[in-house]
């Protein structure tokens, strides 16, 4: 499985900004997909995610601001990221379960300046 994230780039504070993951599989045969996001100097930490029956859930930090979302005809997983914030800057990491394994790719870069 090879997870392939990108949009990430640099961006004003209240600006918006999508993050796209394509997966190498069918992406519908995986049980949950999420987005994970790492700040400098912190730990990474739980973003938002989707699960095989659309299920959401949000970080406390980012409900009402960000959107994750799932193309299974293009096995890409989506985050929108509006209203963004200075502590919303990181590098964000998708990631697929499937079969209960969890996969991991590599990170796309969000800036927030003021």
């Amino acid at each position: 499985v090879q997870l392939q994230a990108s949009g990430g780039g640099l961006v004003q504070a209240g600006g918006s900004l999508r993050l796209s993951c394509v997966d190498s599989e069918d992406i519908s045969s995986a049980e949950l997909m999420r987005w994970y996001r790492q700040a400098p100097g912190k730990q990474r930490e739980f973003v938002a995610s989707v699960s095989s029956g659309a299920i959401t859930s949000y970080a406390d930090s980012v409900k009402g601001r960000f959107t994750i979302s799932s193309d299974n005809s293009k096995n890409t997983v989506y985050l929108q990221m509006n209203n963004l914030k200075l502590a919303d800057t990181g590098v964000y990491y998708c990631n697929v379960v499937r079969r209960l394994v969890s996969y991991w790719g590599r990170g796309t870069l969000v800036t927030v300046s003021s």
